[in-house]
């Protein structure tokens, strides 16, 4: 009691306290972000000197792969409490990838505290919200907003990989058709495609050069994109492998099929987009009322969230705006 009181004086609350006690756990967080073993320069070393024939052995793409899914977090406390409180690490590892993104768990972890913290403690010391739902607001947005983020990479790169990848399939079968071998196509295809399709290409030329077959490489693959045109990608070389036949022309096919479902997807697109503004402006007219009813004259709409009967009647209405939104949001949206 008596620290407490030294940190926030007599009648100071848990505001001052958080304010006070903030600098320390970012503090906390930054020692045991650069603290490690102390034999740690020896060890980085010859940790040096082993990737570097590693690198020349295995390719840069597969050795950051391994060790990756080898360890969670370099620092050894922090990768012991991944182990122990982070679930599901092979999903969020895979997620990481699949974003594009070359940062390990135990960063992702310092994130989503680092964020936390700094929003549990905006929301009490600045918004004036008492302690347990400030610190909820925190937890809240330590987990949701990095979540959030993969998602809007891994987005992003999935619609530009569906951008580029009939491009490849292209100089592929040109590679073919000039007498190069499936190999040698897919490695002039990741020199001149811009990533994402480059750097998964290259991935499937490194994983075939030290010894790998085609057919694992690609489905593990497949599985880090999680999209359609590379699964019939895979699926014609899979059968080409087996069954024999013209490879050239099954990819040509398959690149006109692919061109043909963007072109699709982009009409689509456009006639649902006067469906989408019409959801956007009728969700929002509701809100935009009610702000100016309140600017107008606040003490007319007061009484709405004050009597319980009011509150009941903005609970059902929110209700019925959400899921109105979301069949909507169903109608416009189609799976090709």
């Amino acid at each position: 009691m008596e620290i407490f009181q030294f940190l926030g004086g007599a009648g100071a609350g848990p505001e001052a306290l958080i304010v006070a006690l903030l600098p320390v756990g970012c503090v906390l967080l930054l020692i045991g972000l650069f603290s490690g073993d102390k034999r740690a320069p020896m060890f980085r070393r010859m940790e040096s000197i082993r990737a570097h024939h590693e690198k020349r052995a295995l390719g840069e793409a597969y050795v950051s792969i391994a060790r990756r899914k080898s360890q969670a977090s370099e620092i050894a406390f922090l990768n012991e409490l991944i182990r122990r409180f982070v679930p599901r690490q092979d999903v969020l590892r895979l997620r990481i990838e699949r974003a594009g993104m070359s940062f390990s768990i135990g960063t992702y972890v310092l994130v989503s505290l680092l964020i936390a913290i700094t929003a549990g403690a905006t929301s009490i010391v600045f918004g004036g919200t008492p302690l347990a739902p400030g610190l909820l607001a925190g937890f809240t947005a330590g987990l949701a907003l990095p979540h959030m983020f993969l998602n809007w990479r891994i987005t992003r790169r999935q619609v530009r990989f569906i951008e580029f990848f009939p491009d490849a399939i292209d100089l592929m079968v040109r590679g073919l058709r000039a007498g190069l071998p499936i190999g040698e196509s897919i490695r002039t295809a990741a020199e001149e495609i811009p990533d994402p399709v480059g750097t998964e290409l290259r991935q499937i030329n490194d994983g075939v050069r030290i010894g790998r077959t085609m057919d694992e490489v690609l489905w593990e693959s497949s599985r880090r994109l999680n999209l359609q045109e590379f699964d019939f990608f895979t699926i014609a070389l899979s059968i080409q492998n087996e069954t024999g036949g013209n490879l050239a022309e099954t990819l040509n096919n398959l690149g006109d099929v692919l061109r043909g479902r963007r072109q699709l997807k982009r009409k689509v697109r456009a006639l649902s987009s006067e469906a989408k503004a019409s959801a956007y402006i009728i969700g929002s007219l509701p809100f935009i009322m009610a702000l100016l009813i309140y600017v107008v004259n606040s003490e007319y709409i007061i009484a709405l969230f004050n009597d319980p009967r009011g509150q009941a009647m903005v609970g059902f209405g929110l209700f019925m705006i959400f899921a109105g939104a979301a069949v909507m949001f169903k109608m416009v949206k189609f799976e090709i």
